[in-house]
């Protein structure tokens, strides 16, 4: 047994309430090849638990959003101003608000999002064609089959987004952050990824896209070249 406070200096009352941690050499699989490796046999925290076996996991995490089955609440028709882009003064890493933020079937086109933090946000047959997301933040964000023709991305950082079934035709995503983001079936036909920063996962399956093709029409960037395909 260890003292979980080691290598600190302590005083005498503190050395004597600190915990002690046992530890024991047991061996962990870490996937279904032959490889074995030991880890100490050690009491912990549910949520290092869990940071563990994601480490240790030989997949991708999904994109928030990105799943089969997923089940969202009927839309509350009743709120007039449901339909107007907001900026989240709680801070993007979470994604966390005051209320739903359901913009499902709203009609958006040419809106300025420039700078917003629209993280949570959730879409789905909405209209935001030509919308200007220049160094927006949407972090979590369900951004299903809705069209976003000739929306600009510059900048901005999408992370754990999914814009599953989405058109993201002649969308600009030049510089942005695109973090665990899924475009599964995404329409990205001339898309310009130039410079975006995207995970060698994600890009492996947005290179697989079949719409992958064309060219931008107002940068006049070749749209499989610019994701690095």
């Amino acid at each position: 047994c260890v003292a979980a406070t080691s290598g600190f200096n302590l005083s005498p009352t503190s050395r004597r309430l600190q915990p002690r941690l046992c530890l024991q050499e047991r061996p962990v699989k870490l996937s279904d090849s032959t490889m074995v490796a030991t880890l100490p046999d050690v009491a912990m925290p549910l949520s290092v638990a869990l940071s563990l076996s994601l480490l240790l996991s030989p997949g991708s995490a999904l994109a928030d959003g990105d799943t089969e089955k997923f089940k969202l609440p009927p839309i509350d028709r009743s709120n007039a101003a449901r339909c107007t882009l907001k900026s989240s003064a709680i801070g993007q890493a979470n994604a966390a608000r005051d209320s739903l933020f359901d913009l499902r079937e709203c009609d958006l086109r040419n809106s300025n999002a420039r700078g917003m933090d629209l993280s949570g946000v959730i879409l789905e047959g909405t209209a935001l064609d030509n919308t200007d997301f220049t160094e927006a933040q949407i972090s979590k964000g369900y951004l299903h089959s809705s069209s976003f023709v000739g929306a600009d991305f510059t900048n901005a950082v999408v992370d754990r987004g999914s814009f599953t079934g989405s058109n993201l035709q002649q969308v600009i995503f030049k510089n942005a952050v695109l973090t665990g983001t899924s475009f599964k079936d995404a329409d990205v036909e001339g898309a310009d990824f130039t410079d975006a920063a995207i995970g060698d996962f994600d890009a492996r399956r947005l290179c697989k896209n079949p719409t992958l093709r064309g060219t931008n029409d107002k940068t006049g960037v070749d749209t499989r070249e610019s994701a690095g395909c």
